[in-house]
Formats: structure tokens, C-alpha cells, sequence
């Protein structure tokens, strides 16, 4: 054995190409791989260009996740795997808590139970606790992963966890997260939940590559490892299947990737089953005239074949959604009888009609839909967008839907002409110049317009002083942020009344039924359906009018009295005045025209007629129409004078804030 004196020295010029190499050591070929793993090294070969897919852990897993051979991917099991960020600023912790009580809900489990919260070590986690700890994450991860075969597991717990250690490896950090397991449809399903930080604290940034494949093909390998792959008899039934479908499937994937030009050669195929499924996919494609034959061995594709397709599959779920939701009632819905409310088509009638369903057509993407039994006698399948958007709408409750047409307002072309009079600045100040005529809550709408525009889109900028720097495109960024409203929010929901129509004919108060009583348009009704109810309740609710003595009959018409909706009105908050007196402690005092309203804005307070906002003050409190500006403002302060309309509200203790009106 050497000692530790014999040591030689060999000494040279820095960077010596005379000596041999030495050999690297095992640690630095390990720090090496790491590196090229999570996209950290670069060497000096050709560049491509910057795209950020390599930003954040798991670059380099997710490209050669990414990269398997596609006969391979083909025999696998599939999962479906949806990946969604969610900013936690703002209204964005309070999203999270409902979507967490949204995926707890009822019904969940497969003995119809309610779901429960578990983790990596635990099988019950408090979303409440779990929430605090995340409280001032900058972000959270929301994942839903569904495998293809998830019916042959009695429980996804296992493979979560399975799913999330192996997410932990390739990230190298531990995560944090929870989950509930999902049995109430076709495909079970799990939702996780991944705080936005690792193991140090600090903000988590996965790399797209990982987002977009890595998940997806974990969860595949270990469905593989629990069921084993697909076997020839599988693949070969489910293309079988596709053949005649009416959605874009797997084998249309196929040859659009295979088509040049529009133009696809069919004699392409790998044997006999391919050719004939390939055949017969083509044969159906023609019948729906997305595919014509050129030629005895050539086919061309319709450039919106694939679009086409992955719309007429929406179209099929949601008339399974329908008839799912009637057959839970003993119900058979005719054809004829099942519409699709579409606000995208310009110059589509409003809705008025009873909720029977509301669920989540995009549970990842939080999108709800309501199926309403429409005056017109048939049953309505609407996209209602984003749910935080949506009002509490329970079964059997009457509502009117009005599509939102995304167009440029009057305010937007006010700004425009005040910013081009003002050197492309906008205030309050310059718009009262412009128009001496407008006032200062008209033009602080203005404001509130401007201010709406950028938190959504950024494309207004606003100076600490208050000035507005207004583009000179200034419209088409309005026409820009209608359109984005309008994807999130395609309709809106008016709720006319929240008990069922059988239980407000003879209610004294203002019901919808007496505002379609003394409406100048008459609702249209069918003989059929809700229409037919509609009808008869209107009769039983006029007879009840005049028993009463709201309404008069001159001749063959039954004429409602001018003031009977108000005292109607009235006869309902007074009768709703002792409970609410009992839960506040203080008294009720009726507002007058001009009196000033000024105290701490209470709950909404739902009554038959309409929602009212329960304003206390310092000896009592008052009950005067809600408006859905005051969304935001529950628990504070407001100020507003009585009008006859409802309230010119002033929102929070301010100077000269801007108005509600």
C-alpha cells in the first residue's frame, strides 16, 4: 500500500493536449446525465430554436417519454390524463376551495357516497387544513387521470400514489398533494391536486414536455404492469368498433397523418385486418361526405374532417347526457324533443324554462351545462361556461337564458373619442370636457369598463394618478376581450324564480308569473311539455289576482293593477321581516325615494320576488333590489341613494368611488 507521502507532481502548461485524458469520475457521470434528464445542459452542436418546452423539472424525462415507438404506444392501455395550472391570486384561492368541495360532493363513490380527500400517507386529508398550508402558493396543479380500463379496478387509491411517486422521481423533489376517486360515470377516474411548490419552498415549475407526456405515460406503464398490455383480440375489437362511429377516432388519427395533400393512398396497409379497417373507416367517412374516392386507390380527406368529427361526437354525449338525465326519472325524451341551445348562432332566441339538470361538461376545465325544459316544449342541452360565473341554480327552478353576443359597446367607442380629443389619454376629468353633458357616475363606468379590460387581457394601462393610456386599435382590444368574456361565459343565466312553478300560483308575492301577466310581449307557449304547465299555471295565477283584488276583469281581459307588483312585493318582505329580525337582531325599516343607504352590505337574501341585498345599519337594516355588481362587496361598507329603479350604490368608503347604478 502506497503512503500518503508518495506523491509525484507532473507539472505542464493548462490545457495540455499532450496528456491522455483522464477518465471521468462515476460521480460526474451521474451530474452529467442529471443534467441532460432536466434539459440544464447544452452542448455546441446545432441550436434549435427557443420554444420554453425545456423550461422547469422534467424536461428531459418527458422528451423521451415522448419519443416511444408508436406500435408500442399503440398496444398500450390508454390514459387519459388532463394537466390544468390555476393562478391562486385574486378569486383564486376561493375557486380552489369550491372545487375542492366540488369534487367531495355527494354521489362520488361507488355506493353513491360522498368523496373523501386522501394523500400519500393518509386516507383522509381536511381540505380546510390542507388549503391553509397553500395559502400563499403562487399556483396550484389540478390533474384528472382516467384510465381506459378503470372499471377492473376496485380501487384507484394504489395506482395514485403509484402515479405520484413516480412523478416524484422524475421531478426530483416531493410533492404535495391530495385526491378523491371518482365512480359516478362510465369511466372512473381520480382528481389530484398538487400544491405549487416543492420540497424547498419554492415555486414549482414543471416543464411542458412533462405536462404534456410524462403524466400520461406513467400512468400508462403502470396500468400496464397491474392489467398487462392489449392483446391482439382487444385492439382489434375496439378498431372494429371505430369503424362506424360517428366522432374522430384512432383511425382517423391515423391517416391524416399519413394524407399528403389531402390526398391518401390506401393501399398502404400493414396486412389484411388493417386494410379492411382502413376500408371501411374510408366507406363511412364518404356516407358523411368528409372523404371521396379518387381513383381506385386514392382518397381525399375534407380539410375540416377532424373538426367535424370531434363535433358531432360532442353532439352524441350530449344526447346520451340528456337521455341519462331523463331515464334517471322514469322519462323517455322523443328525438324530436331534444335541442342544443347554441348562443353562437347570431339572432338566437332567449330561453325561459325549468332547470331539470346542471352538471360539468369539462370537469377539468370547470365548464357546466344545464339541461332546461323550455316553454317551447322541448328539452335544452346549454353551455353554460365557467361555473364560478354561475348562479346557484337548483332543480325545478325557472330561469331565462340569453345568449351573450360579443360586441364592441357604446362606452368602448366613448373612450376611443375622448382618448383621440386628449392626446390618447383617458380620465374622468377629460371625459366630462368632451361632454359636458355626461356625468361623473357615467363617465366612472367608463373607468370601470377600462379597469374590467385589463385585469382580463392587460390591454389598458393605467398611471398611478388615475390616466388611462388608451392604443389606437382601442376597439379592436374591445372586440378582442367580448370575445374572451364570451368563450367563458356564452350565456347568461337569470334566475325568474327559485321554487318550482306549482308552489308560487297562489304565493303572495311578486312571482314571474305576475311579470308575465303584465308583460306588453307575451311569452311563447307550447301545448306541450313545460309550455302546457306554463299555460295553465298563468290561468291559475290570474284567477288567484283577481280573488285577491290585484286585478280587475274589464270584459273578457283580466287587467293587473299598476301598484300590485309592488305591494306584492312588499307583502313578501314583510313577511320575511321577523325571521331576518330574529337573525340580525335589529328591526326592519322600509327605504324611501331619495333616502340615503348607507351601512355594511349583508348576504343576498333570495325571495320569490327576486334577489334583494340586506343592507345593516346601526339601529336596523333594510332589504332593496340586488344588483350583481355587489357581488364582491358582501361584508362591506356601501352608500347609494333610493331610486325607482332600485339603488345607485357608491361601493366602499371612497371620496368619489365609482357608482352602481
Amino acid at each position: 500500500m502506497p503512503s500518503n507521502d508518495d506523491f509525484e507532481p507532473r507539472l505542464g502548461r493548462l490545457g495540455d493536449k499532450g496528456r491522455k485524458p483522464r477518465p471521468r469520475k462515476f460521480i460526474s457521470r451521474v451530474i452529467a446525465a442529471t443534467n441532460l434528464a432536466r434539459g440544464g445542459a447544452s452542448g455546441r452542436g446545432r441550436q434549435s430554436a427557443f420554444t420554453g418546452s425545456r423550461i422547469g423539472r422534467g424536461a428531459g424525462v418527458g422528451r423521451v417519454l415522448s419519443s416511444r415507438d408508436r406500435y408500442a404506444a399503440f398496444r398500450q392501455r390508454r390514459v387519459i390524463v388532463k394537466i390544468r395550472t390555476v393562478k391562486l391570486g385574486g378569486k383564486g384561492l376561493d375557486a380552489a376551495k369550491a372545487h375542492l368541495r366540488y369534487v367531495e360532493r355527494d354521489g362520488t363513490t361507488r355506493g353513491g357516497g360522498r368523496g373523501q380527500l386522501y394523500g400519500a400517507d393518509a386516507d383522509k386529508v381536511d381540505r380546510n387544513t390542507w388549503l391553509k398550508q397553500g395559502s400563499d402558493d403562487r399556483h396550484q396543479f389540478r390533474v384528472i387521470v382516467s384510465p381506459e380500463d378503470g372499471l377492473e379496478y376496485d380501487d384507484l387509491k394504489s395506482l395514485t400514489r403509484r402515479l405520484m411517486e413516480r412523478a416524484e422521481e422524475d421531478l426530483g423533489t416531493r410533492l404535495d398533494w391530495v385526491a378523491v376517486d371518482h365512480f359516478n360515470t362510465g369511466h372512473p377516474h381520480s382528481h389530484i391536486i398538487v400544491r405549487g411548490k416543492d420540497e424547498r419552498g419554492k415555486d414549482l415549475i414543471i416543464a411542458r414536455d412533462y405536462i404534456v407526456h410524462g403524466f400520461r405515460e406513467r400512468a400508462c406503464e403502470l396500468v400496464d404492469l397491474d392489467l398487462g398490455p392489449k392483446t391482439d383480440r382487444a385492439i382489434e375489437q375496439r378498431l372494429r368498433a371505430e369503424v362506424e362511429q360517428e366522432r374522430f377516432t384512432s383511425i382517423d388519427r391515423a391517416l391524416l397523418r399519413e394524407r399528403g395533400d389531402d390526398i391518401l393512398v390506401s393501399t398502404k396497409a400493414r396486412g389484411a385486418f388493417d386494410q379492411t379497417i382502413r376500408m371501411g373507416r374510408l366507406r363511412r367517412l364518404e356516407r358523411l361526405g368528409l372523404a371521396s374516392q379518387l381513383g381506385a386507390a386514392h382518397w381525399k380527406l375534407a380539410p375540416n374532417l377532424e373538426s367535424v368529427l370531434r363535433k358531432m361526437g360532442e353532439r352524441g354525449d350530449i344526447i346520451r347526457t340528456m337521455q341519462r338525465a331523463y331515464s334517471e326519472r322514469g322519462v323517455a325524451l322523443a328525438v324530436a324533443d331534444q335541442a342544443i341551445y347554441d348562443p353562437s348562432v347570431p339572432g338566437t332566441a332567449s330561453l325561459v324554462g325549468r332547470i331539470v339538470e346542471r352538471g360539468l361538461s369539462d370537469e377539468h376545465a370547470d365548464r357546466h351545462y344545464l339541461i332546461v325544459e323550455a316553454t317551447d316544449g322541448r328539452s335544452h342541452y346549454v353551455e353554460t361556461g365557467k361555473g364560478e360565473r354561475l348562479p346557484s341554480c337548483p332543480p325545478g327552478a325557472i330561469v331565462r337564458i340569453v345568449s351573450v353576443e360579443p360586441t364592441v359597446r357604446d362606452a368602448d367607442r366613448t373612450v376611443s373619442d375622448v382618448a383621440a380629443a386628449n392626446g390618447g389619454r383617458y380620465t374622468v376629468d377629460a371625459h366630462l370636457r368632451f361632454d359636458p353633458s355626461a356625468s361623473q357616475e357615467f363617465a366612472e363606468a367608463h373607468v370601470r369598463r377600462l379597469e374590467a379590460m385589463r385585469r382580463m387581457s392587460g390591454g389598458t394601462q393605467r398611471e398611478p394618478d388615475g390616466t388611462w393610456h388608451i392604443a389606437s386599435n382601442h376597439l379592436e382590444r374591445a372586440a378582442a376581450y367580448e370575445v374572451a368574456r364570451a368563450r367563458d361565459q356564452p350565456v347568461t343565466v337569470e334566475i325568474l324564480s327559485p321554487e318550482p312553478i306549482e308552489r308560487i300560483v297562489e304565493a303572495r308575492a311578486a312571482t314571474w308569473l305576475d311579470r308575465e301577466l303584465v308583460a306588453d310581449t307575451q311569452l311563447p307557449l307550447r301545448a306541450a311539455g313545460f309550455g302546457k304547465e306554463t299555460s295553465g299555471a298563468l290561468a291559475i295565477r290570474r284567477q288567484w289576482l283577481l280573488d285577491e283584488g290585484f286585478a280587475v276583469r274589464q270584459g273578457e281581459r283580466v287587467i293587473v293593477r299598476s301598484r300590485a307588483l309592488d305591494e306584492l312585493c312588499q307583502l313578501e318582505i314583510r313577511s320575511m321581516a321577523d325571521v331576518l329580525a330574529r337573525e340580525i337582531g335589529k328591526p326592519l325599516a322600509e327605504p324611501r325615494h331619495g333616502e340615503r343607504i348607507e351601512g355594511r352590505l349583508g348576504r343576498p337574501v333570495d325571495l320569490l320576488s327576486g334577489r334583494h341585498a340586506l343592507v345593516e345599519r346601526s339601529r336596523d337594516f333594510v332589504l332593496v333590489p340586488w344588483r350583481p355588481a355587489l357581488e364582491r362587496q358582501v361584508g362591506k361598507p356601501v352608500a347609494g341613494i333610493m331610486r325607482d329603479q332600485g339603488v345607485s350604490w357608491q361601493i366602499g368608503r371612497r371620496r368619489s368611488g365609482p357608482s352602481v347604478s
